[in-house]
């Protein structure tokens, strides 16, 4: 789950959903509330433990988080130097994330593919968005925690891809989990100098705040999921099934980054020298090398994705 919440485009919450346990994680986090806390500051451990069903949670926060943090490091190098195969990767696991939410859908009442529609076009409006800006402030910060942790909530909404568009993806979910790997590293190993690095706890504050910001998305929102299941469930699930449909265009693997400028617009290699100057292209020159390891990518996310449903049919059987 850790993992997949990493991905933009792939939703942690379909994981458990297919794995079998996705009613169990919400039933456990809805009940992280006042009583669940008088329990404890009561000191009644045993009946805290049980009444939040403790060891489970704990099984899967300790395994998210594992995987979370050895994800990061890997996305980081591949995104710096095989950039075109990762969205292509993700593009693939989107498809396959598309179809095992629409298979078993089942009511395709005219309501319904209303509903669709209408989260297809949001999608598709967000695909013509650009990304905002990198935000560092720490209240943004906490708004992006609780956004991020929506992949982990509820199935098919990927909070990753929610935080490219807000700008802070590479900020929270790369950089500062990176630089956290290592603060902890250096603490385990007993140098405490990383204390006194400025830029170190610049990011240390940024991680801890989003942080906090998704444990209290993850209470507040599997409260407020388990009123809007229950009363909507159908029209939510389309709504998500055409959000991501419609929003396939900002994990497209072949697009090169263009700027506007007085002149024109421009396009920037690898190094950021402009390549070419008052001209406005929407696809690049396409490599065939390239372009057939993309595409093995993509067929690979999409067997990912059509694998983990097949276990989780196996594991109910």
């Amino acid at each position: 789950m850790g993992g997949a919440n990493k991905v933009p485009g792939v939703s942690g919450g379909m994981v458990a959903f297919v794995m079998g346990f996705y009613e169990e994680l919400i039933f456990t986090f809805r009940r992280i509330n006042l009583k669940a806390f008088k329990l404890l500051f009561n000191g009644r451990f045993r009946s805290f433990a049980k009444y939040t069903n403790f060891q489970f949670l704990v099984w899967v926060m300790l395994g998210s988080m594992f995987s979370y943090f050895s994800v990061s490091l890997i996305l980081d190098y591949f995104l710096k130097n095989h950039e075109q195969y990762v969205w292509s990767w993700f593009f693939g696991m989107i498809i396959g994330s598309i179809y095992y939410i629409s298979k078993d859908f089942g009511d395709w009442r005219f309501k319904n593919i209303a509903w669709l529609l209408v989260g297809a076009i949001i999608g598709i409006a967000i695909s013509f968005m650009s990304p905002a800006k990198e935000n560092d402030n720490l209240f943004f910060v906490f708004i992006c925690g609780i956004i991020g942790v929506s992949g982990m909530t509820l199935p098919g909404l990927s909070g990753s891809f929610i935080l490219i568009l807000l700008g802070n993806y590479v900020l929270l979910l790369v950089d500062s989990v990176n630089v956290l790997g290592g603060v902890v590293t250096s603490l385990v190993t007993g140098d405490f100098s990383v204390l006194n690095d400025p830029v170190k706890m610049r990011y240390l504050k940024i991680i801890v705040t989003f942080t906090l910001g998704s444990a209290f998305g993850l209470v507040s929102i599997s409260h407020f999921l388990g009123y809007v299941f229950k009363k909507w469930k159908q029209q939510v699930t389309a709504i998500i099934i055409g959000f991501i449909t419609g929003s396939l265009g900002i994990v497209w693997p072949w697009k090169e980054t263009m700027y506007k400028s007085e002149n024109g617009y421009f396009l920037l290699d690898s190094k950021g020298n402009k390549i070419i100057e008052n001209y406005q292209r929407y696809l690049p020159n396409i490599q065939v090398k390239e372009t057939l390891i993309s595409i093995c990518f993509i067929l690979f996310g999409i067997l990912l994705i059509l694998a983990i449903d097949y276990y989780g049919k196996r594991r109910k059987t």
